[in-house]
């Protein structure tokens, strides 16, 4: 069995397999070592929306990240179908964010302000052009604002595509695996050992989400943020843009199937479903679209999201361990930002110039406000 590589990521996540695919894809040795299954934990519980513009009503450098990450999606859907075979289900039929009373009307103004500032699309519309557009709305609303550049994928079928894709190109992946500690030698990274081995690398890069902070620095540690879900089954298609309104999403599937969430529940990593999150979350999905309350249950499940003090990935090399990279604390972006975040590592790790605007930002070295922040629900 080989056990000599250029670079091992740790995670299986989308993450994971995004910097795995983009590593193998420049001609490098990889190993990508996952404890359970590939995309088993926050990567197929997550609902696939790729939302870049809805929460951001002035510029930042993760506003910039996001748009470009999204950006990608149309070709990497079409490269992951010829790499992998696999359709991530890439739809584009934007989102709309949907306000009850005033003060909701307010915030979706200053986000279409600041959005056509920026050059973007966002059309605040009024209820009869809304219903228009999407005939299962209710009426009982105030506005809605519309933001056609934003849509959704299957995150279970992206992470898959993206560890299928990196295998194709010789990337080598163990499930099932855990790592127990990384290997140094003089203060620098050599390896990792694992329950079953030991393997070898100058770089390994951390892509664990909320877990794995043990082979981490503490400074560098994630506030795990559970999140639950449902997915409903109506007998026809209900809407096609993905409905957003505070504390609740829609995202039409295929086969008229509904994912509806999610909770926030921070410092809990369990996946236990709570009765009261199921009847929160019924509840708001038929506020927005009333036929949703005569839906098939299908099923419910939780995740757990990998938050940070300042809500802001660590993207890089760890200060003072040469070789340890990481690239965790997506939060709730971590489908969105997968493909940038695999072309971003892969040119820190290969030591090609990157934005100084993102460096400064997602750098592992920085400081962010106090970490119970992470948990806050938006």
């Amino acid at each position: 069995m080989n056990k000599q590589f250029d670079q091992i990521i740790v995670g299986g996540g989308v993450i994971g397999c995004s910097i795995a695919y983009q590593l193998v894809k420049r001609g490098y040795r990889v190993l990508l070592v996952e404890r359970n299954r590939i995309g088993c934990e926050a990567s197929s519980a997550a609902a696939g929306m790729l939302g870049a513009q809805g929460e951001f009503t002035e510029d930042s450098p993760l506003f910039q990240f996001a748009q470009e990450s999204r950006a990608l999606f149309q070709n990497l859907s079409e490269e992951l179908l010829e790499e992998a075979g696999i359709d991530i289900q890439y739809l584009h039929k934007g989102i709309m964010k949907l306000a009850f009373h005033q003060q909701q009307y307010n915030r979706l103004q200053a986000i279409a302000s600041f959005q056509r500032e920026a050059d973007n699309p966002a059309y605040l519309l009024s209820v009869e052009e809304a219903i228009k557009m999407e005939p299962g709305l209710t009426e009982n609303l105030r506005a809605v604002l519309y933001l056609p550049n934003d849509g959704q994928v299957s995150a279970r079928d992206l992470t898959k595509a993206f560890s299928l894709a990196a295998s194709h190109h010789g990337a080598v992946i163990h499930e099932q695996e855990k790592v127990v500690e990384l290997l140094m030698e003089n203060g620098k990274v050599h390896g990792i050992q694992t329950t079953e081995a030991a393997y070898y690398a100058d770089q390994v890069v951390v892509a664990t989400g909320a877990f794995g902070d043990e082979l981490l620095p503490a400074d560098y540690a994630t506030l795990p943020v559970k999140g639950e879900c449902l997915l409903l089954e109506w007998e026809e298609e209900l809407f096609q843009s993905t409905l957003w309104m505070d504390g609740c999403y829609l995202v039409p599937k295929r086969e008229n199937k509904v994912i509806v969430g999610a909770s926030s529940i921070p410092g809990k990593a369990n996946k236990h479903v709570h009765a009261a999150s199921v009847q929160r979350l019924l509840s708001k999905a038929q506020k927005m679209v009333p036929q949703l309350g005569e839906a098939k249950l299908r099923k419910y499940w939780a995740g757990v999201r990998p938050g940070t003090a300042d809500e802001l990935p660590y993207l890089g090399e760890i200060p003072g361990v040469p070789g340890l990279y990481v690239a965790k604390g997506h939060y709730r972006n971590g489908i969105l930002l997968s493909p940038i975040t695999g072309i971003y590592l892969a040119d820190i790790i290969e030591n090609k110039p990157v934005s100084p605007l993102y460096y400064d930002c997602f750098h592992a070295s920085r400081r962010g406000n106090k970490l119970e922040k992470a948990g806050e629900s938006k």
